[in-house]
């Protein structure tokens, strides 16, 4: 039977283990999530075991990233099934800690990413990316790995972490991983739960669409003209709203009215309650 990857709950356990990884020459990774594993976070634990000896995967529902009316309170925690599910994979340890051991009484310092966390969803959600960029470079000072993984799925939250990560010459190399996805192309995510059958089945035609705009804009296809069809696409396949649909320079994310460097087209639709984000490469002809 595979067995379940240690547990710790505090900076000073954590940085014990890493520091004992650290005096037998093992190179240290780690796996930043918020729980409700799903096969999405193990491919992470997957991806990283090929650059790193002791993996850890820390499990923390962050409260400074969610805003007003979010769903904080009903976000799925369930530690002993994520416990279950990285029993077996690479998984060396598990940090879950408390929220006041990673905001203790009398915390005030914040990290905020200017620019890059002021449009798309940072437009939406008002205070997200600064929550995102203080836990996040938290936990790098708690455990100061070699490499980090994250999904690409949150295609702009990778690029906030390693703007702050090359900021403040924090020294971890910072690793993006690819998107997986359900049978039917749905991005794999923790809030997928939330969707109802039949919410679950106009879900699957987000792909579908963003697929779509790639070839159009690889076609030559006016971008603004492709954006707007993929806005107008997702509202007749059934999704309630469409927050955004833009191609980004990939580096900058910056609009583009033109495919004249690597781009990304950025998106997120409504069904209900639930947002879905979505994101793909299109490469520059």
């Amino acid at each position: 039977m595979d067995k379940q990857p240690d547990v710790v709950r505090t900076i000073s356990d954590l940085r014990a283990r890493v520091a004992e990884a650290r005096h037998a020459g093992k190179r240290v990774g780690l796996v930043p999530t918020m729980g409700a594993l799903h096969h999405g976070h193990l491919s992470l634990v997957d991806a990283i075991s090929a650059h790193a000896d002791m993996i850890i995967v820390s499990i923390f529902v962050n409260p400074t990233q969610f805003g007003e009316g979010e769903d904080f309170d009903a976000y799925p925690r369930d530690e002993k099934d994520d416990l279950n599910k990285l029993a077996p994979t690479a998984a060396s340890l598990v940090y879950a800690p408390t929220a006041q051991e990673m905001y203790p009484e009398g915390d005030s310092t914040k990290v905020s990413v200017a620019d890059f966390s002021e449009r798309f969803e940072g437009a939406h959600r008002l205070g997200h990316f600064d929550g995102v960029a203080t836990v996040v470079s938290k936990l790098l000072m708690q455990c100061l790995p070699d490499i980090a993984v994250f999904g690409e799925k949150d295609y702009q939250q990778l690029a906030v972490i390693r703007q702050f990560v090359k900021d403040l010459a924090i020294p971890t190399t910072i690793m993006g991983a690819p998107i997986v996805r359900e049978m039917d192309g749905l991005a794999a995510s923790s809030r997928n739960v939330y969707l109802s059958a039949h919410e679950r089945q106009t879900a699957g035609q987000l792909n579908v669409v963003l697929s779509k705009l790639v070839d159009d804009v690889k076609s030559g296809s006016p971008i603004a003209d492709a954006e707007k069809h993929a806005s107008q696409s997702l509202l007749a396949a059934g999704f309630d709203a469409v927050d955004y649909v833009n191609v980004v320079n990939s580096a900058t994310l910056q609009p583009l009215t033109t495919l004249s460097a690597p781009a990304r087209v950025l998106a997120v639709a409504r069904l209900g309650a639930v947002r879905l984000l979505d994101n793909m490469a299109i490469e520059a002809p």
